[in-house]
């Protein structure tokens, strides 16, 4: 059962008198306790339709053109900022790229987590949670809308029970001592924590749907397959869904139930994360598999993918990939290939797979 349905997704950019297309007619699914991983080289557009899930969009240089984002019925496309804060966090958490940038570093961590618990709360009916809480934010309700203001921050410390719940929270990512992690600051801990950090704030919310934007980015490789383990752990512990975006082939593999390879701004292939490894379609895909390291000793040279990513201020017309393509053929260069199901729960957007 589908959780979040997109459909003909189009997102432009407009700087001065340019007009870019970041994600152009992007069909996707994500379903119930799904894990599902979008792959792709940067600037492909993977984090703007990432961004576009939760309305967090600059909205003085980018614009949906068209298309839907169905998250359990609602069109969040058509919502304004005041109806989408009932969703961002509580419904569609989101865990950023570098999580010392995303931590206030002014605040402990039991405060910021208590904060995000209270905010919840509020947005769920439970009011009376922010006036034990240290939050700088307050909810207030009127009618169906939500609407948030600032206050002063009391100088109480944070009420037992969101204490409680902070530390639960921490204890659900592994986190040892975290009554101890609650009173550092950000900068005290390690890129590691800080990234549990950021996933127990987000998993505080209990969202059906976690989007992690590179959440491993900034790790090392160490640490990068310990939070990967634990995020696919999670899934069944809190039940979600979780979107991963990434660029790198073998992060998928290693958490991701299924597949989705974008290339400039388009989907060309949607697979399970088994058919796509062991027989991938698209002459991108096959590329990216091919500049893989396959850690073996033996004379097998990588191969790189010739030319490089078209502009896409003034993209192509016909497929985006032709020009880098081995495969390519004239109808390539004249007609743009439609994303179509060759194989059961295989997609691809080639013509060497039909029309």
């Amino acid at each position: 059962m589908s959780l979040i349905t997109i459909t003909g997704l189009t997102i432009a950019y407009g700087f001065r008198d340019s007009r870019l297309i970041a994600v152009n007619s992007v069909d996707l699914e994500i379903g119930e306790k799904e894990f599902l991983a979008v792959v792709g080289e940067s600037g492909c557009g993977k984090s703007t339709l990432a961004l576009s899930m939760i309305g967090l969009l600059p909205k003085s240089v980018a614009t949906i053109v068209a298309g839907q984002i169905v998250y359990k019925g609602t069109d969040l496309v058509k919502l304004d900022n005041n109806e989408l804060r009932r969703y961002r966090g509580t419904e569609i958490a989101m865990i950023f790229q570098e999580p010392l940038t995303s931590l206030n570093p002014v605040y402990r961590v039991g405060d910021q987590m208590a904060e995000a618990i209270a905010i919840r709360e509020a947005r769920t009916g439970g009011d009376e949670a922010l006036a034990g809480s240290s939050s700088v934010m307050q909810e207030v309700h009127r009618s169906d809308e939500v609407r948030v203001s600032r206050v002063p921050r009391p100088k109480k410390r944070v009420s037992s029970e969101l204490k409680k719940e902070a530390v639960d929270a921490l204890k659900l990512v592994r986190i040892p001592d975290p009554e101890q992690v609650l009173e550092r600051y950000p900068f005290e801990l390690s890129g590691g924590m800080r990234q549990r950090v950021m996933i127990a704030m987000a998993l505080s919310q209990r969202p059906k749907l976690l989007v992690a934007d590179e959440p491993t980015t900034a790790l090392d490789v160490t640490t990068q397959a310990q939070v990967l383990k634990l995020m696919k752990e999670l899934m069944s512990e809190v039940n979600t869904s979780i979107l991963l975006i990434t660029h790198d082939l073998a992060v998928a593999s290693q958490v991701a139930d299924r597949v989705v390879v974008m290339y400039a701004a388009e989907v060309v292939e949607d697979a399970d994360v088994f058919a796509l490894f062991s027989e991938p379609l698209h002459p991108y895909t096959k590329g990216l598999l091919s500049c893989i390291p396959t850690g073996s000793k033996d004379d097998t040279k990588l191969l790189p993918i010739p030319g490089s990513v078209p502009d896409l201020v003034n993209p192509p017309v016909g497929c985006r990939y032709a020009s880098r393509c081995p495969y390519v053929m004239d109808v390539c260069r004249t007609r743009e290939p439609q994303l179509v199901e060759v194989k059961p729960k295989h997609k691809v957007a080639c013509y060497l797979y039909g029309k």
